[in-house]
């Protein structure tokens, strides 16, 4: 059985991932309507349902705004999967972040300091500042008071069939967040 929903907002694009049994409550509650259903039943004594896959929430707003954790995941994302050095749209598999001021001179691990980087450019640079190594950056990083919707998957393999409807690939490759 799988264990994931998609759940939308109101307006039909990607809110989050919750497991199946919140969105079974969630249903019965009457906050979302089931869009999509996976062949697993789910029995209890007096019902037999499907297990959702995609939910859609019925109210117009969606859960507070909450604040958004420093990782690495949401360094890219905020980056929108891109190398701020380059320029190029890579697989979260080919990125990885860089210390615009490097640990080695006093930089921190902090939303102000990171940026994603590929491989090359991040190689390219080594422990010097961008201006030393004759590299600019295409955005100064910031810490992004809200993320879009990003699920973790690494590729479009990994999101249920269900889901491809309501999701968006780029490049290939499918970027969420699951909560």
């Amino acid at each position: 059985m799988s264990t994931r929903t998609l759940m939308l907002t109101p307006w039909m694009a990607p809110h989050r991932v919750i497991s199946w049994q919140r969105a079974v409550v969630l249903f019965y509650l009457g906050k979302v309507e089931v869009l999509e259903e996976y062949d697993d039943p789910i029995a209890a004594p007096s019902i037999t349902i499907r297990t959702p896959a995609v939910v859609r929430l019925t109210k117009g707003s969606v859960s507070k705004k909450r604040k958004v954790r420093f990782s690495r995941v949401n360094v890219f994302t905020r980056d929108g999967f891109r190398c701020q050095y380059c320029g190029a749209r890579k697989a979260m598999n080919a990125l990885n972040y860089d210390h615009v001021v490097p640990r080695v001179r006093g930089g921190k691990t902090v939303w102000e300091n990171i940026v994603t980087s590929c491989y090359a450019c991040n190689d390219r640079k080594g422990g010097r500042l961008p201006e030393e190594a004759g590299m600019t950056l295409l955005r100064k990083p910031f810490k992004p008071a809200s993320l879009p919707f990003a699920p973790v998957l690494v590729s479009e393999k990994d999101v249920p069939s269900m889901w491809r409807n309501y999701c968006s690939f780029a490049g290939g490759e499918h970027h969420a967040d699951v909560a």
